[in-house]
């Protein structure tokens, strides 16, 4: 493209940049689906820590190709991004929250289809993002980690408590058989 519109050069220049700050990007086609489907899914994406946007796929392949990245098969027909980043109140997003907002949306409206995307330096397929969808949420797996900690810890005090204990229990049997070979003279 020689002598490029200025407008142009903005959009591969913002594609460019949100793909190096996201966390995740997914691309879907969203052939059939009304703008108020649109709206309802981009609600729920922002809820979650992602920005969905329409570009121009030849900008997109513009974009993508001066990062060196191979996402040409899944720029076909009506494309969209999402861009995994910040929630709305500036907590980051959870790239496993909004593919099971896709996936969610996805199953009510099948027009939506989820065709790829790049987590981190890894090229992701249709089906990688299916299983991304199918993990359990950040919460849930820190939640898992802190109780698989503690339950170690727990056992630990709970043998530490039961030596002092089982010791007196042998004390106080081994007096009580002390008494017991004592005679009481009257």
């Amino acid at each position: 493209m020689e002598n490029p519109r200025p407008e142009k050069v903005a959009v591969v220049e913002e594609v460019k940049d949100k793909f190096q700050t996201a966390d995740a990007v997914i691309i879907t086609e969203y052939r059939g689906l009304t703008v108020r489907d649109l709206q309802d899914l981009r609600t729920s994406l922002r809820e979650a820590g992602g920005e969905y946007h329409v570009y121009k796929n030849t900008l997109v392949r513009r974009a993508t190709a001066s990062l060196d990245l191979e996402l040409d098969e899944h720029l076909l027909g009506p494309t969209a991004l999402t861009f995994v980043g910040s929630k709305a109140d500036g907590t980051p997003g959870d790239v496993v929250t909004v593919a099971k907002a896709l996936k969610s949306f996805a199953k009510s409206n099948p027009l939506l289809v989820m065709k790829g995307g790049v987590l981190g330096d890894s090229l992701l397929d249709q089906a990688a993002l299916s299983r991304l969808a199918e993990v359990a949420p950040r919460e849930e797996l820190l939640a898992r980690l802190a109780g698989g900690m503690a339950a170690p810890m727990q056992n630990f005090a709970s043998l530490l408590n039961a030596i002092p204990q089982k010791m007196a229990y042998a004390l106080q049997a081994l007096i009580g058989l002390g008494n017991m070979g004592t005679v009481h003279r009257a």
